[in-house]
């Protein structure tokens, strides 16, 4: 594993550039998420949300869980002490059911607390390399520190609109929407087909594809929706009749 120390000299850090750029949209998408926890009647914690078998309290207790452990990984950087973020996938899960199951005014705090700590995370960790690596669990997935404000972003904007409190990937701002099909081409390039953006003209390539490949077609923010594993309905369609499942 890479400390900060050990890439100085990499060139491009976390305060840099794109990167300056990506932490401006996740705050601006933290407070979207923080205001709609914020006037969430408590009845309504336990409504289901778009994510299989959690409520939305359980993707609220998530995303306070997540914040936290993206924190401790961002502080870990700057000191030179690789952390994980979470202890293991069984902690990770088994943490998000206890917090869940607390008064929704304790998720509330923990999610705003989380929400600051991370922030001031991400600009106290400026400095820290692009290419500096961490684990998400130990002996697990090894990322680089570079992915840390888009990952964060995903998390917020696509589990706010999970949620079902009449937020939607409509909502996201089309810059959004396209790096998450940026992203989505890369993670996908198995799939061998091409995304067409018919509001936008905008177009992705989902790996390797010929004149005959598959074009999956909608609007930007259906589109995105549907990269990211959710159901786009009716707005997304394929030329080949049947809307293929992503690999992975």
């Amino acid at each position: 594993m890479t400390s900060h120390h050990e890439a100085q000299g990499a060139g491009d850090c976390l305060g840099s550039g794109r990167h300056a750029e990506l932490h401006a949209d996740l705050r601006a998408a933290t407070r979207r998420l923080l205001q709609a926890a914020d006037v969430l009647r408590d009845a309504d914690w336990a409504a289901p949300s778009v994510c299989a078998g959690w409520s939305r309290a359980h993707v609220l207790a998530h995303l306070a869980l997540n914040a936290e452990g993206l924190t401790g990984v961002l502080r870990g950087l700057v000191a030179g002490v690789p952390a994980n973020t979470y202890a293991s996938v069984e902690a990770r899960d088994r943490d998000i059911v206890d917090l869940a199951a607390a008064a929704p005014d304790v998720v509330r705090r923990r999610l705003h607390d989380s929400a600051a700590e991370l922030d001031a995370a991400l600009v106290a960790a400026g400095e820290v390399p692009v290419d500096a690596t961490f684990e998400r669990t130990p002996g697990g997935p090894v990322l680089r520190a570079g992915v840390i404000p888009g990952m964060r972003l995903r998390e917020v904007e696509i589990h706010h609109a999970d949620l079902l409190v009449g937020y939607s990937p409509a909502d996201w701002p089309a810059r959004t929407a396209e790096r998450f099909l940026r992203r989505d081409a890369r993670v996908h390039a198995s799939a061998g087909l091409r995304v067409e953006a018919t509001d936008t003209g905008g177009s992705w390539a989902f790996g390797e594809v010929g004149p005959e490949a598959p074009v999956v077609s909608g609007p930007l923010a259906a589109l995105a929706w549907w990269s990211s594993g959710r159901d786009a309905g009716g707005a997304v369609t394929c030329s080949a009749g049947v809307l293929p499942a992503l690999p992975g």
